[in-house]
């Protein structure tokens, strides 16, 4: 019987905390109408439990002094922000939190909501203006899908606030499904083996590239973002785009877990044990060195 993936535990047990007059345990401010079940406290601490594995595994807070969340509308970067916010409360993350949404003008955008949200839980927070919709629309074919250059435009432009605002990473909240899928992606369709790492130099070399959210599951987030009632602003202002390469991986990934429970986590576990040996790259090892000892 295969164990599900846990990352190296790091215990909420001893989380900084104190108890409020009902001597229930003090959150952040951000949870004050969080659910007060059982079932929804385990979600919460399993997901900073996940938060604070992959922050210490991959050595984020090294030299780290403020960071720029980007924040979508959702329920992924709502759910890392609210989960950072809670660690940077207990003090347990020892940044600034800069929160940042770029608004890059697609129709019927609700330029609203994220401002007068980000502003109730008193974060601080940046809403940047972009038009690269419009150089989307212009540069794809028809029929074609706007994914990857809308990516691009969105990342350089991260980049650029990032240095603005004078932090040291870009955060975002890419999590384990995003991970296995674009591992799949490069394994059936670029004939590489590769993924979104947890933590990335970016090409300048002056900025990282982290995702805190590395070992979280989809469902727990899309658990925590409907229990927390985010503001969700769906990803469907281009348009249906039907037949990305993504949605035929999260199918195939989605059946197989549903086939054979668990096959989620073990597939992440070993993208976390490489053995370059048994695998066809000779730039990784030394094949041409490997030679059998004559018997005397």
């Amino acid at each position: 019987m295969d164990i599900a993936f846990q990352p190296r535990a790091i215990g909420l047990e001893n989380l900084p905390s104190s108890p409020d007059d009902a001597g229930n345990e003090a959150t952040h401010p951000i949870f004050a109408k969080m659910p007060a079940s059982v079932s929804f406290n385990k979600l919460r601490k399993r997901l900073l439990r996940q938060v604070r594995q992959a922050i210490e595994d991959f050595g984020m807070l090294k030299g780290q002094k403020r960071w720029l969340i980007g924040v979508s509308g959702g329920k992924d970067s709502y759910s890392l922000l609210a989960l950072l916010m809670d660690l940077q409360w207990r003090g347990l993350l020892p940044v600034e939190l800069v929160a940042c949404n770029l608004d890059q003008g697609q129709p019927n955008f609700p330029k609203h909501v994220l401002p007068e949200y980000l502003t109730s839980i008193g974060v601080k927070h940046r809403i940047e203006y972009r038009d690269t919709y419009s150089i989307v629309k212009e540069k794809v074919p028809a029929g074609g899908t706007y994914c990857a250059l809308c990516s691009r435009l969105r990342r350089g432009n991260l980049y650029r606030i990032a240095r603005e605002e004078g932090c040291d990473a870009l955060v975002l909240g890419h999590h384990r499904e995003d991970i296995l899928e674009t591992f799949f992606m490069n394994f059936f369709h670029g004939g590489r083996l590769a993924t979104m790492p947890a933590k990335l130099l970016n090409d300048e070399g002056d900025l990282m590239v982290m995702r805190p959210l590395a070992y979280a599951a989809e469902d727990d987030l899309a658990k925590f973002a409907a229990a927390m009632e985010f503001p969700i602003i769906p990803c469907d202002l281009c348009g249906t785009q039907d037949g990305l390469e993504r949605n035929a991986m999260k199918a195939m990934l989605s059946d197989i877990e549903r086939r054979m429970p668990g096959r989620k986590d073990t597939m992440l576990r070993a993208l976390g044990h490489v053995n370059p040996s048994h695998l066809l790259d000779p730039k990784l090892f030394d094949f041409q060195s490997l030679f059998a000892e004559p018997k005397a």
